[in-house]
């Protein structure tokens, strides 16, 4: 096969995948990012895990595509400045505690006496906050590409020996 320049010009567009493929891309905010972050699992009356405790969270997300930018990007990594600010704004130097919290009054209680910055979510746990990070950065992706790209997994990291997915399939074409 000849792979001059004059025939690798006249090759089909590679934007669009053969069918059933997709493009996929990844962006990871690794632990040395900065997300300390605390956690209370109040349900977990048989475990430390009940107490206050904090991690250096990462996440890595894996970004998808039926077709390429005109840049031939799946996404441009430099338009995700927002979602690394919004999860700064969430997760670092915060406590995140579940909304169901017998305890929140006293959480709120601290974070008025400007004792901690408090994050409540609807659940508290990496398989949760994989989830809520999820729907957040599914949306401004979906914005941002005009439904383009969707965010296919999104996996929170506690260390480097635990770690939780969330994961949805491809939209419908």
């Amino acid at each position: 096969m000849n792979h001059s320049p004059a025939n690798l010009h006249a090759a089909p567009s590679l934007r669009t995948p053969r069918p059933g493929g997709f493009y996929r891309s990844t962006k990871t905010y690794d632990h040395n990012e900065g997300l300390s972050c605390c956690f209370r699992q109040w349900r977990a009356d048989h475990s430390h895990c009940r107490l206050v405790h904090g991690y250096a969270l990462a996440f890595h997300f894996v970004f998808s595509t039926r077709e390429l930018s005109a840049l031939n990007w799946c996404l441009d990594f430099g338009g995700l400045k927002p979602v690394r600010k919004w999860l700064h704004d969430m997760f670092d130097h915060t406590v995140v505690v579940a909304q169901d919290d017998p305890h929140l009054a006293e959480f709120e209680r601290l974070a008025a006496m400007d004792l901690l910055d408090l994050r409540v979510l609807p659940a508290v746990g990496c398989e949760a906050v994989a989830r809520i990070a999820f729907d957040h950065v599914s949306q401004y992706v979906a914005a941002e590409t005009d439904g383009r790209v969707w965010v296919e997994c999104v996996e929170v990291r506690e260390h480097g020996g635990n770690s939780a997915m969330y994961q949805e399939g491809p939209p419908p074409e």
